[in-house]
C-alpha cells in the first residue's frame, strides 16, 4: 500500500507542484520510498528505507520530463522497495495481491523477492516476451492478481508508461507542462490540473525510448522489522497462562463477578442485563434510502465509508454496495496496528468490489515508539484501568474522516459498526460507572470525557513514565474522537439488523481471510487486541468477547451454554499475535508476559 505520483510532458514541472504531489503521497504511508526519473543520462532509479520527502532532495526531479515515484506502507517484503524491477519492466504498485503465492505456482520463473509486487513485474515481463502488446499484459495481471492492483510500470525499451488499476485508486490529469498522476484526485485538482480521470483501463503514455540499463541507487539502513513474522516457538507460547477460575457469573449472561460494577439480585441476575435496552433492531431500510438520496451524484463517488477491513466494516461496505447502490470511497487509517491480515483483506474487499480505498497512514515508528513508552510505564505499575492508553493512537482516525470529507468534496459518512460492541468494563476499571442509557458506541459528551481524563490522570501519577511524548499524541486524539462535532454520518446497522452469522457466510463469497490462532472473526486484523485481552483474561478472568457475548444473550441470539462455550475458545491466548505485538512496540515477549503473569488476580483461581 504506498502513495503513487508522476508526471510525463515536454518540460519539467513546477518545484510546488512536484511538492504537492510528493507531499500528498507521503500521507498514504512513509516507511520507504522509491523513484524512476528521465534525465540527460537516461533512466535513474531511487529507492531508500525513509520518506519521499527526503529522496526528494537527493534527487533531481524538478529537470526531469518523465518521473513516477512512490510513498510506501510497508506491507510485506520488508527487505525489498519500489520501484519492483524485473527484465526491463519497472513497477510501482499501491494495494497488495494477496494471492501472490498461488499465481508464481501457475508460471514458469523463479520468484526473487519477497514482496508481492514483483508478481506484476514478473506477470507483464512474462507477457511482453510472449509477444503480447503492454495493453493485454495488463489485461492477464488484472486477471491473475486479486486484491487491489493499481500500478504505474515503465518500459523504457519500449518508450511506454503503462497506468491502471482495478479499483480505482490511481487519476490522471493535465496542466500546461504535461500530464500528472497520483493514488488520489486532491493533489491533482490542487496543482490545477484538469480533465482529471479516474484510471481503470490500461492507459499508455509516451516516454522517451531507452536503450540502456537504468541505473540504480539504494539507501539501505539497519532497522527494526516494521512487518515482523507472526510467532512460531513453542517455549515461548508454553509462558503464556490460561487459568480457569471458578467465577459466580451472572444467571442470564455470562458476565463474572470480576466485572466493574456488577451487582446480582436475588435470582443471580446482574445489573447490566436489567438495565440492557435492546441495541439490534434496526429501523426500517427505507429511512435510509431517503436519507441518502439527497447525497447520490449522477457521477463520482458519493459517500465516504471508514473502513478498517475488519468483519463490520467489511459487511457494512458490502451492504452500501449491493444494497444501498451508493458509489462510495473507504478511508482507512493505518496507525501501525493494522495486522497484514487486516491490510489483506481491506485490499481484497476493495478489490473485490471495485471501490476507491483512501489511505492516512500515521508515522508508524513513532506510534509504535509510544505504544512502547506507555507499556513500559504500565509495566512498573499495571492497572486495568490503563490498558486504554495502549490503542490511544488510533483515534486521530476521527481527525481523518474530516479531512477525508474535505479532500474529496464528499459530505455524507456511512459507517459499519458492530451496535453490540460495547466494553463499559475497559473505563470500569478506571472508576467509571456503566452508563446504561449509552446509545453510541462513540459517544460524544464532554462532561464525561473530562471525568474519564481526571480519572486517567491520577492514574497516571502511578507511574510517571506516562509522561512522556505520547502525550499530546493521546490528547488531542481523545479530542478529535469525543469533543469534535460529527455531521452527515449514519450507522449502517441502525437499518440492517447485525447478524454474525449471516456476516460471516457473506465475507466467506469475497475469500475474507481469517485468523489461524482463533476461531472468532472479531478484531482479528488489529494488532492491539489479543495483547489487551490477554491481560483481561490474566488478571480479571474475562475479556470483551465475555461482554460482546453477553450482548447477544440479551438479544436473543444465542443461549447461555452457547456463549460460555465460545469464550472458552475465544479466550484462549493468541500467543502468535501477542508475540507479533510486542515485536512490533520492541519489547521483549517473555519479560513482558511473566510481568503480566505475575500481577496479582481480581479472582482466587
Amino acid at each position: 500500500m504506498c502513495g503513487i505520483f508522476g508526471f510525463v510532458g515536454e518540460s519539467g514541472l513546477a518545484k510546488d507542484d512536484i511538492g504537492v504531489l510528493v507531499h500528498h503521497a507521503e500521507q498514504r504511508g512513509r516507511d520507504s520510498s522509491g523513484l524512476m526519473v528521465h534525465g540527460a543520462g537516461g533512466y535513474a532509479l531511487y529507492r531508500a528505507d525513509f520518506a519521499i520527502t527526503k529522496l526528494l532532495k537527493r534527487t533531481d526531479v524538478a529537470s526531469s520530463r518523465v518521473f513516477f515515484g512512490h510513498s510506501r506502507l510497508i506491507t510485506n517484503g520488508f527487505a525489498d522497495n519500489q520501484p519492483v524491477v524485473r527484465d526491463d519492466v519497472y513497477v510501482v504498485h499501491n494495494g497488495i495481491v494477496v494471492n501472490d503465492d498461488d499465481v508464481w505456482k501457475t508460471l514458469p520463473l523463479d520468484r526473487r523477492q519477497a514482496i508481492d509486487t514483483e508478481i506484476i513485474a514478473a506477470l507483464m515481463a512474462h507477457r511482453l516476451a510472449e509477444g503480447d502488446d503492454p495493453e493485454a499484459a495488463v489485461a492477464e495481471v488484472l486477471a491473475q492478481c486479486k486484491g487491489v492492483v493499481a500500478c504505474v510500470i515503465g518500459l523504457p525499451k519500449l518508450g511506454k508508461l503503462v497506468l491502471f488499476s482495478n479499483n480505482g485508486s490511481l487519476y490522471l490529469g493535465t496542466t500546461p507542462a504535461g500530464q500528472v498522476f497520483a493514488s488520489e484526485r486532491f493533489p491533482l485538482a490542487q496543482i490545477g490540473a484538469e480533465d482529471i480521470v479516474e484510471v481503470r483501463s490500461a492507459v499508455l503514455l509516451d516516454i522517451p525510448v531507452v536503450q540502456d540499463e537504468v541505473s540504480v541507487r539504494e539507501w539501505k539502513h539497519d532497522r527494526h522489522d516494521l512487518v515482523p513474522a507472526l510467532g512460531v516457538l513453542s517455549e515461548e507460547a508454553d509462558l503464556l497462562a490460561f487459568p480457569e477460575p471458578e467465577l459466580r457469573r451472572c444467571t442470564r449472561c455470562i458476565l463474572p463477578e470480576t466485572m466493574p460494577y456488577i451487582r446480582f439480585d436475588g435470582d443471580g441476575v446482574c445489573n447490566y442485563c436489567l438495565h440492557y435496552k435492546p441495541r439490534n433492531i434496526p429501523r426500517p431500510k427505507e429511512e435510509l434510502f431517503d436519507l441518502v438520496e439527497p447525497y447520490r451524484r449522477a457521477e463520482g463517488n458519493d459517500c465516504l465509508v471508514p473502513f478498517s477491513g475488519g468483519r463490520d466494516s467489511c459487511y457494512g461496505l458490502h451492504l452500501i454496495v449491493n444494497e444501498l447502490k451508493m458509489k462510495p470511497v473507504t478511508y482507512t487509517y493505518d496507525w501501525g496496528m493494522v495486522t497484514d491480515l487486516g491490510r489483506r483483506n481491506i485490499s481484497r474487499m476493495s478489490a473485490e468490489l471495485g471501490v476507491e480505498n483512501i489511505i492516512v497512514a500515521a508515522d508508524i515508528r513513532k506510534k509504535r515508539e509510544n505504544i512502547r513508552k506507555n507499556l513500559t510505564a504500565w509495566l512498573k505499575s499495571p492497572h486495568l484501568g490503563m490498558m486504554s492508553i495502549l490503542t490511544a493512537g488510533d483515534k486521530h482516525f476521527f481527525k481523518h474522516v474530516e479531512t477525508m470529507k474535505t479532500q474529496t468534496g464528499i459530505g455524507l459518512n456511512l459507517w459499519g459498526i458492530n451496535p453490540l460492541e460495547v466494553t463499559h468494563f475497559k473505563a470500569g476499571f478506571l472508576g467509571v460507572p456503566p452508563d446504561f442509557e449509552e446509545e453510541r458506541v462513540y459517544s460524544h459528551g464532554a462532561m464525561k470525557q473530562l471525568r474519564y481524563q481526571s480519572l486517567r490522570m491520577r492514574a497516571m501519577a502511578q507511574s510517571p513514565g506516562y509522561f512522556n511524548s505520547s502525550l499530546w499524541d493521546t490528547l488531542s486524539g481523545e479530542y478529535h474522537r469525543s469533543f469534535r462535532e460529527k455531521t452527515d454520518y449514519f450507522h449502517v446497522f441502525d437499518y440492517w439488523r447485525w447478524d454474525e452469522a449471516q456476516i460471516d457466510e457473506t465475507l466467506d463469497q469475497y475469500d475474507w481471510e481469517r485468523a489461524t490462532d482463533t476461531p472468532t472473526t472479531w478484531r482479528i486484523g488489529d494488532g492491539t487486541a489479543a495483547f489487551y485481552n490477554y491481560v483481561y483474561y490474566t488478571v480479571a478472568g474475562f475479556t470483551e468477547h465475555d461482554t460482546f457475548r453477553s450482548n447477544q444473550i440479551r438479544e436473543g441470539q444465542m443461549t447461555r451454554s452457547e456463549a460460555l462455550s465460545l469464550v472458552k475458545a475465544e479466550n484462549q491466548p493468541r500467543y502468535p499475535n501477542i508475540k507479533w505485538y510486542l515485536d512490533a512496540v520492541g519489547l521483549d515477549y517473555a519479560s513482558v508476559i511473566r510481568t503480566v503473569n505475575a500481577i496479582p488476580r481480581l479472582h482466587q483461581g
